[in-house]
């Protein structure tokens, strides 16, 4: 259920374009690409390309049973989670950060971009296995720091499997144990955050936990919580 190409713009277009002309994306199918030339993050970032990475998407067709669709990205980085563990030291554990990303030692290793296409929603995921890139606002890094970068397409197959063992929980048991189990993964209670919401504003706070509809809780100096439901989370 993986497909591999050698080179396209962005996995996530790719897949987009096919639901929006009405073709079939079957679930479980995943379009992994050695090379992207286009590849984006969210809020319209680019994504870096860089060579033995994964770099991939996949569809989840949602429906009315479903817990809501933003909280797939929890969903995602659970499978993300316990895909990355086996690679990493046994005194550097990973951690998911609020909303899309995996950090391995205060840097990121992986983020996740949704993007739905009417009742479907694409999952599109990067992880530097082999390589980091150098961001001017943000530490990176790599599972190659630490050993032998994991080869893509057996890593691939690792996350297709966890991603499906997840969804599957997601949709029978509901989003409660899906909260618990990220919170169980994520930064913990009381670290420092600042919020780069969709307006331009800026919070700064400390991180509360998520909510029951899988919103960021924001506990502000003056000791209320604001709840978070987009923008840019980066720890302060």
């Amino acid at each position: 259920m993986i497909r591999t190409i050698a080179e396209t713009g962005s996995t996530n277009a790719d897949l987009l374009d096919r639901l929006r002309a009405g073709e079939q994306a079957a679930e479980g199918e995943w379009l992994v690409a050695d090379r992207q030339t286009a590849g984006r993050g969210r809020q319209g970032r680019g994504w870096f390309d860089g060579h033995g990475n994964f770099m991939g998407s996949t569809v989840v067709r949602t429906s009315a049973g479903d817990p809501p669709a933003p909280t797939l990205s929890l969903v995602t980085g659970i499978a993300l989670h316990e895909s990355v563990r086996p690679f990493c030291p046994d005194d550097r554990v990973p951690m998911l950060k609020w909303p899309n990303d995996l950090l391995l030692s205060g840097a990121k290793l992986s983020g996740i971009l949704l993007e739905s296409a009417g009742p479907a929603v694409v999952v599109g995921v990067g992880v530097n296995l082999k390589q980091a890139p150098n961001l001017p606002d943000r530490a990176t890094i790599a599972l190659s720091a630490f050993g032998p970068a994991p080869d893509r397409d057996f890593f691939a197959a690792e996350l297709a499997r966890n991603f499906a063992d997840i969804l599957q929980r997601w949709r029978t048991y509901g989003l409660e144990p899906i909260l618990r189990q990220w919170s169980a993964l994520a930064t913990p209670e009381g670290t420092p955050l600042s919020v780069h919401e969709p307006d331009g504003a800026l919070i700064s706070g400390q991180f509360a936990g998520i909510a029951e509809d899988g919103s960021l809780r924001l506990r502000l100096a003056d000791g209320t919580s604001r709840a978070i439901y987009a923008g840019d989370v980066m720890l302060a």
